[in-house]
Order: structure tokens, then C-alpha cells, then sequence
């Protein structure tokens, strides 16, 4: 068990959320979620077929756990979206990921936790959207009994040089505390540095 009261769980395994997972999992207690069994599967023997992580790299995550059950979410405090947000044939954004994503941490989220979105979203989504949701599927008010975080997704697929890491990175928070806490927690993992942004 790290020593933190941090606990992470990265919903999405993709080439976002994975080494986001990677990184995390080596200091802080992690878990990473993906309904996709056979990912998850895979992710445990430490093969991941995108290519993004080396096996080496996986295994250097003492803390990070992988699972496709919802309700092993419930162990976490911190919840970082990372689900891919694609567009349609008409350039709509298509939200239906992150509103699935939002409805599983809906359903295990308690008092004071935080919800950080990193999926790449139009401005006004996780306000008008997402926060409306997990408000309407608990009793929990934003910024009285929980909060949310955004940091956009930074990485190329593919890039071995920009990795999560070595970029910077930039945070923000529903409040000035949220803002800080959710800036200090991806300071443990990002190299480069992070830029807060105003609440």
C-alpha cells in the first residue's frame, strides 16, 4: 500500500488512461478500469497491444491494479476519465463514452471525492453534462459533497518522446482547493511541470 490518501482509479485504458495508470501505479495506489475484459486480461500478463507501454514499464507499477468490475472502483477517491470522445459523420461530438463513464463513477462516488475529466471535451461539457449527471444519479451537490478536476489529454499516440511524463501539463479544479489538489496530485508524475489554471 503507498503511503497517500490518494486513490486513483483511471476509467479507460486506452492510449490516454494506460500510461496515465502506469505512472500513477508506480507511487500512488491505482486502479485501472476498462470494460474491455480481454484488455484488462492482456494488461495483467503485461502485453498491451497499442504499443504505448513496454512490459517492463507495467511491471514497474507495484500499486496499479487492473479490472473491468465497477464496483472495485468503490476502493478510490480520485477518479480520472480518460474515455475517447470521437466525432460523427456530421462532426458532432459523440459524448456517449463519457456519459457511460460518468454513470459508472456515478455509482460509486462518496462525500469529498473528486472527478478529474481528461477526455477532450467541448467547453461547458463537464459542467452542463457531466457534473449534472452524477448530481442527478446521487444526493451528492457539486463542490459541497464532491468536485471535479479537468486536465486535457496532451498525448500523440505513438510519440515515445512526448510521453506523460515529460510534458507539461495543465490542471484546474470546480474550486480553488479542488484546483490545487487536483494540480499537486499530477505533480507526484509529470517531470515537466504543470500550469494551474484560474478556477
Amino acid at each position: 500500500m503507498s503511503m497517500t490518501n490518494d486513490k486513483i482509479a483511471i476509467i479507460g485504458l486506452g492510449y490516454v488512461g494506460l500510461p496515465l495508470a502506469v505512472e500513477f501505479g508506480k507511487k500512488i495506489d491505482t486502479i485501472g478500469f476498462d470494460l474491455n475484459k480481454k484488455r484488462i486480461s492482456d494488461l495483467r500478463k503485461l502485453i498491451d497491444l497499442t504499443l504505448e507501454v513496454k512490459s517492463e514499464n507495467i511491471k514497474k507499477s507495484k500499486f496499479l491494479k487492473f479490472t473491468s468490475k465497477v464496483d472495485d472502483l468503490k476502493l478510490c477517491n480520485r477518479y480520472i476519465i480518460t474515455v475517447p470522445t470521437p466525432v460523427d459523420k456530421k462532426n458532432k461530438p459523440d459524448l456517449s463514452f463519457l456519459i457511460k463513464a460518468t454513470e459508472f463513477v456515478a455509482k460509486v462516488i462518496s462525500k469529498n471525492d473528486i472527478v478529474i475529466y481528461e477526455s477532450t471535451v467541448y467547453p461547458g461539457a463537464t459542467e452542463e453534462i457531466c457534473v449534472k449527471i452524477i448530481e442527478r444519479k446521487t444526493d451528492l451537490k457539486i463542490n459541497l459533497d464532491f468536485f471535479c478536476g479537468y486536465s486535457p489529454e496532451r498525448i500523440n499516440p505513438g510519440d515515445q518522446k512526448h510521453t506523460i511524463t515529460n510534458i507539461k501539463k495543465v490542471t484546474s479544479g470546480s474550486n480553488e482547493k479542488t484546483s490545487k489538489i487536483v494540480d499537486n496530485l499530477y505533480k507526484k508524475i509529470i517531470k515537466a511541470g504543470t500550469f494551474r489554471a484560474k478556477s
